[in-house]
């Protein structure tokens, strides 16, 4: 039988909320908090297109998944709103921009 692994997440301090704050100031805090997390892919695809900027190969809909964003410097976590740090790529040139 296979048994599930599953993540522990130890130190994980959460944010009390601030009393003094006003609601726009927090629904502005959660915007920009949605917006650094991690949903970079979608912007990536959207900003750049399904397309691999290294092959060229056109994707659509159907097969979007074969489509991945490459973080030009290497750095996951340096995901500027304008996209420059990111290019797609079909998985085939990502494994081959990653086997160097």
């Amino acid at each position: 039988m296979r048994r599930a692994s599953y993540r522990i997440h130890r130190n994980r301090q959460t944010k009390k909320p601030d009393p003094n704050k006003s609601v726009e100031e927090i629904v502005r805090e959660l915007q920009q908090a949605s917006f650094k997390k991690g949903d970079y892919r979608e912007r990536s695809l959207k900003l750049h297109g399904l397309i691999c900027a290294r092959c060229g190969r056109e994707f659509d809909h159907k097969n979007s998944h074969l489509l991945t964003v490459h973080h030009k410097d290497g750095n996951h976590l340096n995901n500027p709103p304008d996209g420059s740090n990111w290019e797609n790529l079909c998985v085939y040139c990502h494994d081959d921009e990653h086997s160097w």
